[in-house]
């Protein structure tokens, strides 16, 4: 059976210690398909996608992360233990979730980065389509090689996603979960809506700027 309800969950907590430019959330980032801070175009994206309810996780720069936001249906939780890695994030993100998923036992949990720039709406709603409630669905990007590499968003039925928080630690967000039962998960292709890339690193960001034709200034 197909996903019914799904609370959209944006882990937006880290420092962004890396790429050395602040919170990743509150990046502008040229090349995206949207315009705005990370956190704002992925909140957007997360509505526009069909999420039913979306939960937004801060943590590093909170308070600052909130007035960007700014007022809207979009629920935010603080992680007070940010600075622990994602896994923290993730537990915080899915708890909020699974409350706003009470008496809905078929409800599902898409979790999201804030540092995707070209995930968007269009990732959001194909994999909102093609999620089901028997298994965990994640967005695949192929490799140089073909080869497809799981990656975000992912949909958690709820139950599988308090699973996984439960033995999410460190960074590995809900990784160890997923390793631990791979006949669960799906990975579908996305490769056709996005790259799928992340900007962890000053490397990660030259290579984004350079394949999207925007001069890098930030050296």
């Amino acid at each position: 059976m197909p996903a019914e309800y799904v609370v959209g969950v944006l882990l937006a907590a880290g420092a962004g210690r890396r790429l050395g430019l602040g919170p990743k959330a509150l990046l502008t980032l040229a090349g995206a398909p949207d315009d705005g801070p990370q956190v704002v175009r992925m909140v957007n994206a997360l509505w526009r996608g069909g999420c039913d309810e979306v939960v937004v996780v801060v943590g590093a720069d909170g308070a600052h992360v909130r007035r960007v936001l700014g007022p809207g249906r979009h629920r935010v939780v603080v992680n007070e233990a940010w600075e622990t890695g994602m896994g923290s994030s993730f537990r915080a993100g899915v708890d909020a979730a699974d409350d706003l998923l009470t008496g809905r036992p078929d409800g599902s949990v898409m979790v999201a980065l804030a540092d995707q720039p070209d995930v968007d709406a269009g990732v959001v709603s194909y994999l909102r389509a093609v999620a089901s409630q028997r298994r965990v669905t994640a967005a695949g990007f192929p490799d140089p090689h073909g080869r497809l590499i799981r990656g975000h968003p992912i949909v958690f039925p709820v139950a599988m996603a308090r699973e996984a928080a439960a033995t999410a630690e460190g960074d590995a967000g809900g990784r160890a979960w997923l390793r631990a039962h791979p006949t669960l998960v799906e990975v579908v292709d996305t490769g056709h809506l996005a790259t799928g890339r992340d900007v962890d690193t000053p490397a990660d960001l030259h290579r984004w700027l350079n394949e999207t034709g925007v001069a890098d200034d930030t050296a």
